[in-house]
């Protein structure tokens, strides 16, 4: 052994010995753990793949139609390509939706139920929405239905929808949006008066597992109405097509199994799920005898494109049996793709009937709807309160307890199966027509490698049922509480190689997946893995490991691609911010200009010190690490001083007379401008932020040295910014863009209630600009920035973005989080005027609560019993079969705190049960002290 190997392996064994020492303290830590609970015990069979309890779940999508997915046009318009009108009589090539669905992972297996007052024009299938071109302020879903329970197992589930007994109005909710302009509201199912007089029926869908296998489901239809009224159920049980577009030889089928004066049995052979059995009841209850109706999930040719059909039963054909009494569109042998037990279910005024049905791999139970099934639903509620109650133990009112658990029951039915093979769909199908060269070419054609087929966690799943890759870094820290191994496989997605680029990118969503958004993934995946240690006392290396390998990746197609000047300052477009600035950021600016972006750069700073965090926590395990942890170090001074003066123009994003950040405006003759608005862009240079513990120092001398090398060597990197030089409590050392007296002045703009601080959070654009728009002229065009506390005015950037004004989950919460580290480092005696102007001084953690607050009141009754985010609707305000429901919108009034955009964008907004979670702890410590 020579001399130079020679310490290479003892280091090598010192990082075995940590590992060992690790694995066998965490083993300790498991086996003196409190008890587990059911659902803990679940996860943990889960994880163990000794019981996949996973494998079914909320999977299927509330809207498959209008998606890119199914768009094969020429002009890319896939609102056009594949309308609701077509959605009941046309099979999807991607994916399937319904109402309250459930499916396997690979979605081979669909459950969902379909209805029928009697009275529409068509069987209600799935929700019905508009378009981004009908909708006034882009697409919009005009159902109302609720999240009301789910565990990460999906072994309990409860979802509510909302039917009117009058005939729905489809037409007058596209033909009055229509009318409306952007000035005006969305004009909302609720708006319409159908729901007067409570003539609606509740279909409460709820869900329990006996095992991963094994799902018992109950229907709860309650008339709502004034007089008897017959409602037509049916829960339908289907296929995906696979079969249709030319790979898959062998097709899948359901028949009648068995039949006796209980139930009728259906199984349902696939050629690589196996064999299912679905029960459903001859009787149950006071409902009438259910009618099986059988027909193949193929399309209907001659209805949607006016040629022969090739298949003999179709899609639509329980619309044509029960709207149309159409007894010829069934398959009398009782074979097909597709099959639904027709029940007539006739209700007098108030009263209720519950159907109850089976799906299990157990093809011959004797008394499939015995005792035994109403005392699971039972045990399931039980031990979904108990794990609830364990994640968070805190004292919380009542109302705090419902946001919590439907937020969370929100993220988790958000969960979607997502199917998509770019290859594929580019080049179309082999027993398909082929598709006009301009697809081939056209959206996402630089994507092929992108393979997905894996359940995911969409935005919403009707308005945005795809994944959005910086809208799920948000998700994941909710989801990360209840369910860290979901939240890890999430990550770990958007990093391997059939979603990321070769170059390194990662993919934004379907309708553009070469767009720019903020850099997140490895924020997120900090937060996970700290969350994880937090709520599970688990310490998941390898994973953060992984992730870090491919963030790399990331992080040198950023500096590459987004840097084209080599001065660390980044022109990321829009980075998911929308219509925020003067002009549309990801088109061509005007006057042959280059922004420097505030935010850009400051997303990366925030990128290099996460990243920095990551590796000095990977180094406790491999000394390489500590190498790159200073390497991501000294990037971050570089991108900290050019944010404050760019090459020799020296352009500084910092305005010293407002003293805020910019984004600045360089012109090719070399001059520039600073476009002055007021917004959260000149707030995220406050995200770039982090501490070190004074034993990383301590524990890594190499790292320790070169940091003590650059602070005294290169003054000009230093002096500008929060930079390691003075001890704060703890004897931590802080990494900020945000130096203290910048800081001071940047929060006492963000703390003035004229400014961004709003009653319910911060909001996107000063209510300053109100009364003060900011308007600069370019070759004679006039380009103005207002402040728009509700719907966008503009169609900027996308029918219905607006980042003027409302208040935004994930910006707040970034500033939340800065907020603490900040108190981290200069504890109790650093203290701001909050809300500015009022006399009343506190710490940067009582900020964040008190901000925290200000969020979660949204969701609170006032001192008049209103719930901000309901808005004017006086019905979810007053009406006792409404007040109790919550929706999680995509953003909020600035103002009065409305919730507006998608209503069921849990996904980011979830992340109010984080703030719960964490003001309830901040009291429980008050109290203890």
């Amino acid at each position: 052994m020579t001399t130079r190997e020679q310490p290479a392996r003892e280091q090598t064994a010192r990082e075995q010995t940590a590992r060992e020492q690790t694995a066998r303290e965490q083993t300790a830590r498991e086996q003196t753990a409190r008890e587990q609970t059911a659902e803990e015990q679940r996860l943990k069979e889960n994880r163990d793949r000794t019981a996949y309890w996973t494998r079914w779940g909320s999977y299927v999508s509330e809207r498959q139609w209008g998606t890119v997915r199914e768009d094969y046009s020429e002009d890319g318009e896939a609102w056009n390509y594949f309308p609701h009108s077509q959605a009941h009589a046309r099979a999807y090539r991607w994916g399937e939706d319904g109402i309250a669905g459930i499916s396997d992972n690979h979605q081979r297996l669909c459950f969902a139920i379909a209805l029928w007052n009697g009275k529409d024009p068509i069987l209600k299938e799935r929700l019905f929405g508009l378009s981004g071109f009908e909708g006034n302020h882009g697409e919009d879903v005009k159902e109302c239905y609720f999240y009301l329970d789910n565990t990460p197992t999906h072994s309990y589930m409860k979802y509510l929808y909302r039917y009117p007994q009058a005939r729905f109005p489809y037409e007058d909710l596209v033909e009055e949006n229509q009318r409306r302009d952007r000035t005006a509201t969305e004009y909302e199912l609720t708006d319409t008066g159908i729901f007067e007089a409570d003539g609606f029926f509740d279909v409460e869908v709820e869900y329990a597992k006996v095992s991963p296998e094994d799902i018992l489901i109950k229907i709860h239809i309650t008339n709502h109405g004034t007089e008897q009224r017959t409602l037509h159920l049916l829960p339908t049980l289907w296929f995906r097509n696979t079969w249709a577009w030319g790979y898959d030889r062998e097709k899948p089928r359901l028949k009648v199994f068995s039949e006796n004066d209980q139930c009728q049995v259906i199984e349902a052979e696939h050629p690589t799920l196996g064999k299912r059995w679905f029960y459903y009841p001859v009787a149950s209850d006071s409902s009438a005898a259910g009618t099986l109706l059988f027909t193949d999930n193929d399309t209907n040719k001659q209805k949607v494109f006016g040629v022969e059909n090739n298949a003999s039963y179709v899609k639509d054909a329980f619309h044509e049996y029960v709207v149309h009494h159409n007894q010829e569109a069934v398959n009398g042998d009782r074979l097909g793709t597709k099959v639904a037990s027709h029940y007539q279910l006739s209700l007098a005024p108030g009263a209720t009937q519950t159907l109850r049905l089976r799906l299990c791999d157990t093809p011959d139970l004797n008394a499939p709807f015995d005792e035994s099934f109403d005392t699971t639903f039972e045990t399931r509620r039980d031990e979904a309160d108990s794990f609830y109650h364990r994640i968070c133990p805190y004292e919380l009112t009542t109302e705090q307890r419902q946001v919590l658990r439907q937020g969370f029951a929100g993220l988790l039915w958000n969960k979607q199966y997502y199917y998509f093979v770019v290859e594929q769909w580019l080049n179309g199908d082999p027993a398909q027509p082929e598709p006009p060269e301009a697809h081939q070419f056209g959206r996402n054609s630089d994507w092929r490698h992108v393979f997905n087929d894996d359940v995911l966690s969409m935005p919403d799943k009707w308005e945005y049922p795809w994944y959005a890759s910086w809208d799920l870094a948000f998700h994941l820290i909710p989801l990360a509480m209840i369910d860290p191994d979901y939240a890890k496989l999430q990550i770990s997605r958007l990093m391997r190689e059939w979603y990321m680029h070769p170059n390194g990118q990662i993919p934004a969503y379907e309708w553009g997946f070469s767009e720019v958004n903020p850099p997140v993934q490895a924020w997120a995946a900090w937060q996970v893995y700290k969350l994880e240690r937090e709520f599970y006392d688990r310490a998941d290396t390898d994973f953060l490991e992984r992730v870090f390998q491919k963030l790399l990746l990331n992080f040198t197609w950023w500096v590459n691609r987004k840097d084209p000047e080599g001065r660390n300052v980044f022109q990321g477009g829009f980075l998911g911010l929308d219509n925020i600035g003067v002009f549309d950021r990801s088109s061509d600016l005007p006057a042959d200009s280059s922004l420097q972006q505030a935010d850009g750069t400051s997303w990366m700073g925030m990128f290099c010190l996460n990243m920095m965090e990551i590796a000095l926590e990977l180094a406790k395990f491999n000394a390489t690490y500590e190498d790159i942890a200073s390497k991501f170090f000294e990037h971050f001074l570089y991108i900290a001083d050019a944010i404050d003066g760019i090459g020799s123009s020296r352009i500084s994003l910092w305005d010293d007379t407002d003293h805020f950040y910019y984004d600045a405006l360089r012109f090719s003759d070399g001059h520039h401008e600073l476009m002055k608005v007021r917004s959260i862009v000149g707030l995220i240079p406050l995200f770039a932020v982090g501490s070190i513990e004074p034993d990383t120092l301590d524990r890594f001398k190499g790292f320790s040295k070169r940091t003590q090398w650059f602070t005294q060597n290169r003054p000009d990197l230093t002096q500008k910014i929060a930079c390691m030089q003075a001890p704060g409590v703890g004897e931590r050392r802080l990494l900020a863009i945000v130096h203290p007296d910048r800081l001071r002045s940047i929060l006492q703009v963000m703390l003035d209630e004229s400014e961004f601080f709003s009653p319910y959070g911060i909001r996107s654009v000063s209510k300053h600009h109100e009364a003060h728009p900011y308007t600069m002229q370019i070759d004679g065009t006039e380009y103005q920035v207002d402040y728009e506390p509700a719907e966008s005015t503009t169609a900027m950037f996308g029918g219905n973005s607006n980042w003027r004004g409302p208040i935004w989950f994930p910006i707040n919460f970034l500033i939340i989080e800065a907020l603490y580290c900040f108190y981290d480092y200069f504890g109790d005696e650093f203290k701001v005027e909050c809300p500015t102007g009022s006399g009343r001084y506190a710490t940067l953690r009582e900020v964040a609560i008190n901000l925290s607050r200000r969020l979660t009141r949204l969701f609170m009754r006032d001192e008049n019993g209103r719930r901000p985010f309901y808005g004017g609707v006086d019905r979810f305000q007053t009406d006792p079969l409404w007040h109790d429901l919550f929706l999680f919108h995509e953003y909020y009034h600035g103002d009065n705190g409305a919730g507006l955009g998608a209503s069921h964008q849990t996904g980011w907004t979830g992340l109010v049960t984080r703030l719960i979670h964490q003001c309830s702890q901040y009291d429980a410590q008050q109290k203890d002290t």
